[in-house]
């Protein structure tokens, strides 16, 4: 299954950008450590949610429709909701994080990340944090948490 998914995925990756993108990431490795990446890549994700606002939503299965139809929008995959106990899950499948190289994928996420943090944060979870959970999977899957974390 992993490999019908990097199949898919890199066909969903654009040509024109994917050189670009792996050298550009390369640039950046080798000009700014990781934790400063992690920054920008959230800094960009928060900037492009509030390029992109999203209208109020009543349920968390009408802000999974709402986030769904965001990213199918500019093919950026898809992302499943869950409520827990003290968080609500986040779990998005399909970003092209992969066009920026391998090695990108321990920063890039953070892009998602600040995008959510920013949408959350504007419908109403002020004082809450979103958080990476978990590492970028064969299977696509990024995990993340909103929930009383430490910014």
């Amino acid at each position: 299954m992993a490999a019908i998914l990097d199949y898919l995925l890199d066909r969903q990756l654009s040509p024109q950008w994917r050189g670009m993108l792996s050298a550009l990431a390369s640039e950046f490795e080798g000009q700014i450590g990781h934790d400063e990446l992690r920054q920008l890549m959230h800094r960009v994700g928060s900037r492009f949610a509030a390029a992109h606002p999203l209208p109020a939503c009543d349920s968390t299965a009408d802000l999974a429709r709402t986030l769904n139809a965001r990213w199918q929008e500019i093919d950026w995959g898809y992302v499943e909701l869950a409520d827990e106990r003290e968080s609500l899950r986040i779990v998005h499948y399909c970003a092209p994080l992969p066009a920026f190289g391998a090695s990108a994928l321990a920063w890039t996420p953070a892009f998602l990340e600040g995008a959510y943090q920013t949408w959350l944060s504007a419908l109403g979870a002020q004082g809450l944090s979103v958080v990476q959970t978990g590492q970028y999977e064969a299977d696509t899957a990024l995990e993340f948490r909103l929930g009383r974390h430490a910014l």
